[in-house]
């Protein structure tokens, strides 16, 4: 991971008051550790999302990030998987090591519904790229434009629907185990 893509991110976040708690447990130390990269049918969709920015740090990194995938097919089915993926830049996982917060990317293709999940760690995603509908809660779905943070606190339930065009959304987990599968409460 290039430290372009890293400081693009955190000064995505900046400025982001919900993401203010999150971004004070930011790492400091400069520590790496090896990660293999490895990638996924969702990522040919980074190729037509701009050269701009984060997304451009974002795209020159692709192949270098290690993305994956929490589900199987079992979950949600073969489709789902072909447009569903994730890079953790800080974390547990990722190559910024972190117990505090995790912080990454999620991408989704055109026409993929991300079920209703919810998950112990309080959550805020940034949208970098494409528009998506996103449901918290009992709430109906509702257009959410790039550059609009999503707060879900623990446990809410939420959802995404994406339309003709792949979604790209920064991420910040905090609290709970980072690396807890989330629970599906919808498909």
């Amino acid at each position: 991971m290039t430290a372009g893509l890293l400081a693009c991110v955190r000064a995505a976040f900046d400025g982001v008051a919900v993401a203010e708690p999150f971004l004070r447990d930011w790492p400091s130390t400069g520590a790496v550790r090896a990660v293999e990269p490895a990638t996924l049918p969702v990522c040919r969709w980074l190729e037509g999302m701009g050269y701009a920015g984060v997304i451009g740090e974002l795209r020159a990194a692709a192949a270098q990030l290690r993305w994956q995938q929490t589900y199987g097919a079992a979950d949600f089915g073969h489709d789902f998987l072909q447009g569903y993926g994730w890079s953790e830049f800080i974390g547990l996982r990722g190559p910024i090591p972190s117990t505090q917060i995790a912080c990454g990317v999620l991408l989704l293709g055109p026409h993929i519904t991300y079920p209703a999940h919810a998950h112990a760690a309080e959550e805020v995603y940034l949208p970098i790229f494409g528009q998506a509908d996103w449901q918290q809660g009992d709430t109906p779905f509702a257009p959410v434009p790039v550059g609009q943070p999503i707060h879900h606190a623990p446990w809410v339930p939420h959802a995404m629907r994406v339309g003709a065009e792949p979604l790209a959304a920064l991420y910040l987990w905090r609290g709970g185990d980072l690396a807890a599968k989330s629970v599906i409460l919808g498909a």
